[in-house]
């Protein structure tokens, strides 16, 4: 019965939380024809919480209707979200983005204490929004971009109870929301599944509004703020030896906000590494199993070749981070640490990349005790590796 019930959620899970595209708010136009088929899974093997999974194609065409306009897309089979890019619009070096994005169950909420997962005070969420964005080039024709970005958007959320809320629960009201994001952003990432190539550096800020701010939850004990400020910082890195088959990737991320709640506040946890543009991941934690109000993270993996072709590989893993918890989200430790690997096999053609992982995760709380194990599978498919083989 327990098996059944881990199948059938997984099913529901792939289906409803498949926003998490890690597509969402990428700062510049991707200039690059991709045609990706994207899956990630994360399963608790320690307690039961929030599972992390994702399912979604990606698809980008630079010059869609003509070679000054741009097509992103990333379609879930309950959630969309892309961009139409209009390259050069304003000057040479300035493009604009109209983004959209919105479905069913964007924007669940899940409630996790101290290790535990609180079905009571979960509830779903559905919406979506558009944005406008500006992408300026700073250094026209230097080796390494550098790109301001600005934002601006607005949102809808329509929240329900979830199976298991709590029926003397109150749902917060349904939410219009309104934000502003501005950035620097020097080089930048693929959003492929590991790149082989990659430097970023890039500094963060953004306003949030919560037009419908108010109280909710047993007795109204928790409040929704009228408005947040966030901010964070970016440092990542990934090279690979083509040779020797070997890669290494770094990443740090430090972050705060203002007026915190327990929706604008940072979470972190769980493994996948396409959940967001900037993930916080942390192996064996539940996926978003930490709220926090500031914090330090730092991830690290080294891929290391397993046969003479370099189709498998092992990518031993470590992240660790450093927090300010949201008040009444406290743990004893301020450090959460987590470890790991995958096992990787992919073909010399690079069609495909499945990857088993497993991750400990060494302050994770179970049962009163410190230590929790997860098991995940990711994978990814390159229709454009196999478009190139065909012609």
């Amino acid at each position: 019965m327990l098996f059944s019930n881990r199948i059938s959620s997984f099913v529901s899970l792939l289906v409803i939380v498949a926003w998490l595209t890690g597509i969402k708010c990428h700062a510049q136009i991707d200039p690059f024809h991709r045609s990706l088929l994207e899956l990630g899974y994360d399963q608790p093997l320690t307690g039961q919480g929030p599972q992390g999974v994702y399912g979604y194609y990606y698809y980008n065409h630079p010059d869609f209707f003509n070679t000054n306009t741009a097509l992103r897309l990333a379609l879930a089979p309950a959630y969309v979200d892309g961009e139409i890019g209009f390259k050069h619009l304003l000057s040479p070096n300035t493009d604009i983005g109209l983004g959209f994005y919105g479905g069913m169950f964007g924007a669940n909420y899940y409630e996790v204490r101290q290790g535990q997962y609180l079905k009571r005070e979960s509830f779903d969420g559905s919406g979506g929004g558009a944005s406008l964005s500006v992408y300026q080039l700073l250094n026209p024709g230097r080796l390494i971009p550098i790109s301001l970005v600005a934002r601006v958007g607005m949102s809808d959320s329509i929240f329900a109870d979830g199976s298991e809320t709590a029926d003397n629960f109150s749902l917060p009201v349904d939410q219009i929301n309104g934000f502003t994001r501005v950035g620097l952003r020097v080089a930048g990432k693929e959003p492929v599944l590991y790149p082989e190539l990659g430097l970023e550096l890039s500094v963060w800020f953004e306003r949030q509004w919560h037009l419908n701010s108010d109280t909710y939850g047993f007795n109204n004990d928790r409040r929704i703020n009228p408005n947040s400020s966030l901010y964070w910082l970016y440092a990542g890195l990934n090279y690979a030896w083509t040779n020797s088959g070997q890669n290494i990737s770094f990443a740090a991320t430090l972050g705060g906000l203002t007026e915190a709640d327990r929706f604008s506040a940072w979470r972190l946890g769980g493994v996948l590494p396409l959940v967001a543009e900037f993930p916080l991941t942390l192996p064996g934690y539940y996926f978003d199993e930490l709220t926090a109000t500031r914090f330090e993270h730092f991830y690290a993996a080294y891929d290391i070749p397993l046969d003479a072709a370099h189709r498998w590989h092992l990518r031993p893993e470590a992240a660790t981070a450093h927090l300010e918890y949201l008040r009444g989200f406290e743990q004893a430790s301020s450090w959460q640490t987590g470890a790991g690997a995958g096992l990787t096999f992919a073909p010399k053609n690079q069609k495909f990349e499945v990857v088993l992982r497993y991750g400990y995760g060494f302050n994770a709380i179970r049962d009163g005790q410190e230590g929790a194990h997860s098991i995940g599978l990711l994978f990814q498919y390159n229709f454009e590796a196999r478009k190139k083989l065909t012609d």
